[in-house]
This record gives C-alpha cells, sequence and structure tokens, in this order.
C-alpha cells in the first residue's frame, strides 16, 4: 500500500514524511484491518511530525481521524464493509485504577493512533475493534474525518468546562475543533464569544453565529460563564480566565503548551474561577458526539488533499490558510 511515513521528526517537508510502498497491515486478535476512506489532519499530528511530542515508533505512519471499511477481521457487530470511525485514542489497557474508576481518557497504558501506532495516512489501517466508532449514513467520508478528534475533544471540552444550557461561552482561538463546537454550543443556546488572530478565522466565526467576535487581544463584552482555549500558548488561557465570572470555569484543549505565564491571583483566580486540562477522550464522548453531529448535521468545513500532498496540506494547517478542517483522501 502507499503510506506518508515519518523517517525522521523535525520538519514538515519530505525528507521527514515520505510517501512510500509498504506493506499492509498484519491482522491481530481484536482488530480490524480498514481500507481508509478519509483522513482529517490535526495539529497534534504537527506537534508529532515536528518533534514536539517524543518520538513513540520509528518510521511511522501519522494520522488519527480515519474513516474506513472493514475489509478484514469481521465479527458480529461489525461486518465487512462497516464504515467506521477511529480517534486518536486507539486502545486501553482496561486494568489500570483510572479503567477500573471510567476514566479511559486518563488510562495509565494507553495507545494513540497515528502517535503509538500506525494511523491513517496510508491506504489501509489497522484498528482495535472496541475503538472504532461505527458512523450514521447522514456523516458522509469527508465531513466526518473531522468529527473523529477535532469534534470529539472540542465535545469533551464543553464537558470538561460543564457547559449549561442557555450560557455564556467564549471560545479563545476558532480552528479546525472551535468551528465544530461552535455548532454543539447553539444547539445548546449558548451565546458564544470568540477571540482568535487571523481575519479569515474571524470571519468563519461570525458566519458560524458566534454573537461577538475579536482579534486574539480583544477582551470579550460581557462576562463568560465558560471559557475553552484552543491554542498551545499560555497567554491565551491567562486571557480566558480573565474573561471568566467567579465561580466560571476554562477548559485547556491543548496536548502541548508552550508556557503558563505569571498572573495575578487575587484578580483572576480568586473567586472560586477554575482552569481544568483537557487529557485525550472516552469512547462515550465519541458516541454522545457523532450522535449529536447527526442529529443537528453537522457539516465541517473542509479542504480535502490526496495523500500524495499530505506535506503541503500539513504546511497549510501550519500557517492557519485551512479555514475550518484539512481532510486527506487517500
Amino acid at each position: 500500500m502507499k503510506a506518508a511515513v515519518l523517517v525522521a521528526p523535525g520538519k514538515v517537508d519530505r525528507d521527514h514524511l515520505t510517501l512510500q510502498e509498504v506493506a499492509r497491515p498484519e491482522m491481530k486478535d481484536g482488530h480490524v484491518l480498514l481500507r481508509v476512506r478519509a483522513c482529517g489532519l490535526c495539529r497534534t499530528d504537527l506537534h508529532i511530525v515536528e518533534g514536539e511530542l517524543p518520538q513513540r515508533l520509528r518510521d511511522l505512519i501519522p494520522g488519527h481521524q480515519i474513516v474506513g471499511d472493514v475489509v478484514e477481521g469481521a465479527t458480529v457487530d461489525l461486518p465487512l464493509g462497516t464504515r467506521v470511525g477511529v480517534s486518536w485514542v486507539g486502545g486501553v489497557d482496561g486494568s489500570c485504577p483510572y479503567c477500573k474508576r471510567g476514566m479511559e481518557n486518563l488510562c495509565d497504558s494507553p495507545t494513540f493512533t497515528g502517535y503509538t501506532v500506525n494511523g491513517g495516512y496510508a491506504e489501509y489501517a489497522l484498528a482495535r475493534a472496541d475503538f472504532v466508532f461505527p458512523l450514521p449514513e447522514g456523516l458522509d467520508d469527508l465531513h466526518a474525518a473531522p468529527l473523529l478528534c477535532a469534534g470529539i475533544i472540542g465535545f469533551r471540552s464543553l464537558r470538561v468546562a460543564d457547559v449549561q444550557l442557555g450560557e455564556r461561552v467564549g471560545l479563545f482561538g476558532f480552528g479546525a475543533s472551535a468551528h465544530l463546537a461552535i455548532a454543539v454550543l447553539r444547539a445548546w443556546k449558548c451565546d458564544v464569544y470568540v477571540s482568535t488572530r487571523g481575519e479569515s478565522h474571524r470571519a468563519l466565526a461570525t458566519s458560524l453565529g458566534a454573537v461577538w467576535v475579536g482579534s486574539e487581544r480583544e477582551k470579550p463584552p460581557v462576562e463568560l460563564d465558560r471559557a475553552v482555549t484552543f491554542a498551545p500558548s499560555g497567554d491565551v488561557v491567562v486571557s480566558a480566565l480573565a474573561s471568566l465570572r467567579k465561580g466560571g470555569i476554562v477548559a485547556i484543549n491543548a496536548i502541548h503548551l508552550d508556557r503558563i505565564p505569571q498572573f495575578d491571583y487575587d484578580s483572576l483566580l480568586w473567586g472560586e474561577r477554575q482552569m481544568r486540562s483537557v487529557a485525550n477522550m472516552t469512547r462515550q464522548d465519541a458516541r454522545d458526539f457523532l450522535k449529536i453531529a447527526n442529529e443537528i448535521g453537522l457539516k465541517p468545513r473542509v479542504r480535502s488533499f490526496p495523500l500524495d500532498q499530505v506535506v503541503e496540506a500539513l504546511a497549510v494547517l501550519k500557517s492557519d490558510e485551512v479555514n475550518g478542517a484539512a481532510v486527506i483522501v487517500p
């Protein structure tokens, strides 16, 4: 099969991420082999390719927002041809204290698709059968792929922020994940305030129903009940915290942060304001979100690229030139 292989982390270029002919994945017990129909790109992929996350697997095939058909390893629940999605968490041990508490997103020994095992920048991918999600017919391949990480993690962020119906919610940064979260928030009748860089991102937020949109340096005109940050920047976290009412919560949707700058406790954190990190997702998050996405007809803004342009696609993602989500179609 053809696959994009990360031979050496460091840069987004064809010397580091190369298109190769490699063997199709070998079947394992408890797994299914998928013919990849689409694979969404994620900023976590950038962290992996550029080496900001430590290398865990040599000659890695990245990609963790996979839409594919079951072509081998079929079961009663997953017959041949079943169209499924695969997300970032590709497996858990099921035996650690967190798994036993029903907190599988915090598992001590997780498997990460496209990081600790090969992912979906390829024509075929192997996935654990109990970590794939049958996709509703209403979600087509191209628009389903970005839902499988950006959408699910954004949805979990709203849960971590404890968003309630009708609240004022701030989104700080407006890329692939935020432009999906706003659809859920609007379905929940929340007023959404967006602070983000880039005129195109601000225009997109306005078109999707934000009641106020400002630059990354502007503060929303009202106190927020909840906020979610999407940029890997500690400065953005502090900006979100400064916008909260007493008792409000900031959920930090970032697998990597540059730093947390010093800030004044008395004015920013006092009053039982909270900062919470968002770590991965659970299978129940995925099922709940995909159900909601289908019900509300969620259609991400998508730009597609063929597999042989994966380097160009990641470069466009890095430079914020994608207004929505980018998807590889093998």
